[in-house]
């Protein structure tokens, strides 16, 4: 008898199960990015893990390939809803989110990924124009993640700025363009998708990147050179952009759950981008034989000479091109966000789980979800 009591409670659960799961609701979420990039391979593929654990089997993720949308059509496949969620770069808009891409105009400055993530995340959710043009866009914010320090990868060698003369560097942001254009090289803007033919074709004579773009982007088989120069982060990101629609469908209750999958998922990303593949990616150069550079001091020098320049150019800029004209307090924000996030990040050892618990305490925890982006 007792067995078959066990029986039945196990198959009633069983059926609550299934039921859960049948009822669950199935979001169209979109990386831009192909599995070995771990936008895809980690940040996208947690999330749709994390998803049902936070809301309980109520919300679930059904990931699109860079086939289906990419990064610059995010905007309208957000918009039209083709996804739902979206893999969000904000310096490929500036226009449209002058505010948010405000932070990502520092990008020079950066050196610690989870502490600049993590600064960034906070300077968005708590910036009250930022949030205005955020939903004028159509989306919704849940935070952001970064990369490892970029490099100089390219055909021909660059171990001091001369060397930077004539070149035709592949640009990911007007950050680098800045940069290229001081040492005399001339910015492309161009896809991170484009950047292997374009090099493979002698377009370009290298990219101002990630290394990981190495492995990710199969940068492996044309670059020849690696120039060990820190050129900052790309820290201007919304991972996981929510159209408004879906937002202000979701309960209250949901719309939380949304947010914690999405905060344990940017620290995840932040850690393999900026820890793990980096790793990975200068142990396959090595194989590879691809040379890396130590610059000479006066380079190294030339370099953060200029980047301390920055803030004031960015400050200047915001305000003649789109009207910020309290740019330079905004800016000293984001420092002082950046100084209080690298404190932290220290002080876990820049810990993924670690920093995932200090950014639910300290941002995402405070916040009303019944108001937040409505």
């Amino acid at each position: 008898m007792r067995t078959l009591v066990k029986l039945a409670v196990l198959a009633v659960a069983g059926s609550l199960t299934f039921g859960a799961t049948v009822n669950a609701r199935e979001l169209r979420i979109a990386p831009a990015a192909p599995p070995a990039h771990p936008a895809n391979g980690v940040m996208y593929t947690n999330f749709a893990k994390y998803l049902p654990e936070e809301s309980q089997g109520r919300l679930t993720g059904k990931i699109l390939g860079p086939e289906v949308v990419n990064l610059g059509q995010m905007k309208d496949a957000l918009r039209s809803r083709i996804t739902e969620v979206g893999n969000l770069l904000p310096l490929y808009f500036p226009a449209d989110l002058p505010n948010m891409a405000l932070a990502g105009e520092l990008s020079l400055l950066g050196t610690n990924p989870q502490a600049t993530a993590a600064a960034v995340t906070e300077f968005v959710v708590t910036c009250e124009p930022c949030q205005r043009e955020m939903r004028r866009f159509g989306v919704v914010f849940l935070g952001s993640g970064a990369s490892d320090v970029y490099e100089i990868m390219t055909t021909k060698p660059v171990r001091k700025a001369e060397d930077l003369k004539g070149l035709r560097l592949r640009s990911g942001g007007a950050p680098w363009a800045r940069l290229a254009q001081h040492f005399g090289a001339t910015p492309v803007q161009m896809s991170v998708f484009d950047q292997f033919e374009a090099m493979n074709q002698g377009v370009i004579d290298g990219t101002m990147a990630s290394i990981a773009d190495l492995i990710s982007f199969r940068l492996i088989e044309t670059v020849k050179y690696v120039t060990y120069l820190p050129i900052g982060l790309y820290q201007s990101t919304s991972n996981f952009a929510t159209a408004n629609a879906t937002w202000d469908s979701l309960s209250v209750q949901d719309r939380a759950a949304m947010a914690r999958a999405a905060n344990r998922a940017n620290t995840d990303f932040t850690h393999r981008w900026g820890t793990e593949m980096e790793k990975e990616a200068e142990a396959a150069a090595k194989t590879k034989g691809i040379e890396t550079i130590r610059p000479d001091a006066a380079f190294v020098d030339a370099f953060k000479a200029f980047a301390k320049t920055e803030p004031e150019t960015v400050a200047a800029l915001s305000a003649k091109n789109f009207g910020i004209q309290d740019a330079g307090e905004r800016i000293k924000r984001f420092l002082a966000l950046t100084e209080k996030w690298t404190a932290i990040a220290n002080s876990v050892n820049s810990d993924p789980k670690q920093m995932a618990a200090k950014l639910q305490e300290e941002v995402w925890s405070k916040l009303d979800y019944s108001k937040y982006g409505m």
